[in-house]
């Protein structure tokens, strides 16, 4: 029978425990499921981009629109709010990707006037419905138009989560509205210290 020191079970658990939680998340682990970061659209500036073009730093992928009344600046808001909390060190290495599933009235003028209010690490994303609908499909967000009202108005419903990518565009976790800004911002203070 082997004899282990009184000290090495204790030692053994706490390296156990210690390696098991370095792999979790606050919020939503997606790492097992979720698609590499993979678009082709236009930026805030007009610009054709790709998702190469966002690689080097770690990224948030938030899809809503400019005119809605509530959800998006919410959680835009949060997200800026988290951010703020990041150390200043590695708050430039977060941006966040908010990307239109209103093409038609979002464009690249407008959705730079909007992700200003947010902060620089906001960039504005949008295309054509058919580049909207493949980023949508990879990532497994529905949208809807309502219908227009008398002036033309109408709303789009759309999911609020968004999805935390590494500097190799690697799917990490999820955020919700539902989680607290203080494990937001424990998630995205390791994602960024991780490199």
């Amino acid at each position: 029978m082997v004899m282990m020191h009184k000290w090495l079970l204790p030692l053994l658990g706490s390296l156990w425990l210690a390696g098991c939680s370095d792999n979790n998340w606050r919020t939503t682990d997606v790492s097992e499921f979720m698609p590499d970061l993979d678009f082709e659209l236009v930026d805030e500036n007009g610009r054709d981009v790709s998702a190469e073009d966002y690689l080097g730093k770690n990224t948030i992928l938030y899809f809503g629109y400019t005119h809605c009344p509530d959800v998006c600046p919410i959680t835009l808001a949060g997200l800026a709010t988290a951010i703020r909390k990041v150390d200043a060190e590695v708050r430039d290495d977060i941006q966040v990707l908010f990307v239109s599933v209103d093409p038609g009235r979002d464009t690249p003028d407008v959705m730079k006037r909007y992700t200003n209010y947010f902060g620089p690490q906001f960039i504005g994303l949008t295309g054509s419905t058919a580049q909207i609908d493949e980023l949508t499909n990879r990532y497994r967000i529905t949208y809807e138009y309502g219908d227009k009202d008398e002036e033309g108005n109408y709303d789009v419903s759309h999911s609020s989560a968004a999805f935390a990518f590494n500097k190799q565009g690697e799917a990490e976790f999820m955020i919700r509205d539902s989680d607290p800004t203080a494990n937001v911002v424990a998630d995205l203070s390791r994602l960024a210290k991780r490199g």
